[in-house]
């Protein structure tokens, strides 16, 4: 801080301090600098206290640990779902072009396995088959056996990943994302379709399910 010492070699006292003498300006920037200093000081004190909640980290576990508890809610509340349709249901559509019930909830089943798959490399289960279009699957219970067990692959390929590998990175095509996101999109893709199925229950003059958020 230069401005802060005022040499015993110069004597200033016949002098006076105007705009345009140095000292004056000296004087000045001094004052100045002790404001910035102080200002500087408090950011610096904000930033202490800020910092440790800024720099919190969820480890792999943790994320893995969720992914499996979200996917077990996800089975339950869809299995929710296939048990308050009524079995002569099944087939119904709110138009033509669009999915039947059935099929909503068999692509929904396609849609775990395959991305699932991408995000975690475990063999799949169906062997490619096209579910939604298959006459043999349309059935309440052909169509909960094929959801169960998407649901269940999905948890066991999660839970048998390993954690450290989720920030890996799979290229499908034109996209390279990393496991965690193809298991999101995953999750993603089934509340879609599951949510689609709403408006097919509801249309019976049935209540759907509750949410289950937690």
């Amino acid at each position: 801080m230069a401005y802060l010492t005022i040499q015993s070699s110069h004597s200033y006292k016949n002098r006076v301090c105007t705009p345009g003498n140095n000292l004056a300006f000296n004087l000045q920037k001094t004052t100045n600098m002790k404001k910035l200093f102080r200002v500087a000081i408090a950011v610096c004190t904000l930033f202490a206290f800020l910092q440790p909640a800024s720099a919190q980290t969820i480890s792999a576990d943790t994320i893995k640990t969720q992914l499996l508890k979200d996917w077990q809610r996800a089975k339950e509340y869809t299995i929710d779902y296939l048990n308050t349709m009524p079995a002569d249901k099944y087939g119904a559509r709110p138009v033509d072009s669009i999915r039947s019930f059935a099929e909503q909830m068999l692509h929904l089943a396609m849609g775990n396995e395959n991305l699932v798959f991408v995000g975690t490399g475990k063999d799949k289960i169906f062997n490619n088959r096209n579910l939604e279009k298959a006459p043999g699957a349309q059935s309440k219970d052909s169509v909960m056996y094929f959801v169960t067990a998407s649901y269940d692959y999905a948890i066991n390929s999660i839970r048998n990943t390993d954690a450290a590998k989720l920030s890996e990175r799979v290229t499908r095509g034109r996209l390279s994302e990393t496991r965690l996101t193809w298991l999101m999109k995953a999750f993603e893709h089934q509340t879609h379709h599951r949510g689609q199925c709403t408006i097919i229950i509801r249309l019976q003059g049935i209540r759907p399910p509750n949410e289950r958020l937690f």
